[in-house]
């Protein structure tokens, strides 16, 4: 009786598998020339209206990746720009609007289409071409104050701070930011109330400086962000989860970080104390300071 039931478990596996999965249509092959739309604007300076200028490429001449192809356009036109720096998907520099989501270019393959539309990052003031004015984005960033704070501190860089294997691992999928502003310029909220909200990646980070069992000033960035707008702008849209290009999840984020100003949850305390290394927290000793 066993054999038979298992004999027709395995026949109905076989029918979901049939009947469940459709046909594939086969892929069409576009070939390897690609039109490229980009934006193009000489800056306030020039007092010219930005414009869509189209580059015919055969991307078989470049690598695989979106970078690659902007390189060989600019190959074609000089005068064409854009920000680039690691190639590896670190520095964050060559954020750009492709095919109407944002990307970082570097780590992006070309699209599997004929024309490809290539922008600067949505709601950033544009410099010229795809390079936006970073500066708002930054400066929302510098004011969440991104480094650790003591009260308790030694001489800077004579000994480490402790941290336990499980305090460290609350920070992962935060640290990893590489302030790339994909997340940020993809968000309404940001886009409506830019002055004030923060933003998903401030927040973001924001979020790992309070977790940070090394750190001591969790009161005061708490209160830093008791503001109507600064993280309660945000209406969960996710737009910020779905265009970031590491992976991260920043709505996930800050939604644990509306639990913390609101009291509703509490900081927990470290597994470690961070002195535990610096001789039971006596630097003097450690340091052989008189």
């Amino acid at each position: 009786m066993l054999r038979i039931y298992k004999w027709h478990s395995e026949l109905r596996g076989i029918g979901r598998f049939f009947y469940s999965h459709k046909p594939t249509a086969p892929k069409k092959d576009i070939g390897p020339r690609r039109v490229f739309k980009v934006y193009r604007f000489e800056g306030i300076a020039s007092r010219k209206e930005p414009t869509i200028q189209s580059y015919d490429l055969d991307i078989s001449t470049c690598g695989k990746m979106l970078l690659d192809a902007m390189i060989k356009i600019k190959d074609m036109d000089p005068t064409f720009s854009f920000r680039r720096s690691c190639r590896e998907g670190i520095c964050g520099s060559c954020a750009v609007n492709l095919q109407g989501r944002n990307c970082l270019a570097c780590i992006t393959l070309i699209p599997e289409s004929k024309v490809i539309t290539l922008y600067p990052i949505p709601h950033m003031y544009v410099m010229r071409d795809l390079i936006v004015d970073m500066a708002h984005f930054f400066k929302g960033y510098s004011s969440i104050r991104p480094y650790i704070i003591r009260k308790t501190q030694g001489p800077i860089g004579q000994f480490q701070y402790a941290q336990s294997i499980r305090d460290n691992l609350k920070m992962i999928g935060l640290y990893e930011c590489v302030l790339c502003s994909c997340c940020a310029t993809a968000c309404p909220s940001y886009w409506w109330n830019g002055r004030r909200f923060l933003g998903p990646a401030s927040l973001l980070h924001a979020y790992r400086w309070i977790i940070d069992s090394r750190d001591e000033d969790t009161e005061k960035r708490i209160n830093d962000l008791r503001d109507d707008f600064k993280a309660f702008r945000c209406h969960t849209i996710m737009n910020c989860s779905l265009d970031c290009p590491k992976g991260l999840h920043p709505a996930q984020a800050i939604a644990k970080l509306k639990l913390l100003i609101s009291g509703i949850q509490k900081k927990e305390n470290s597994d470690l104390d961070p002195l535990k290394y610096a001789a039971a927290g006596d630097w003097t000793q450690k340091c052989k300071i008189k």
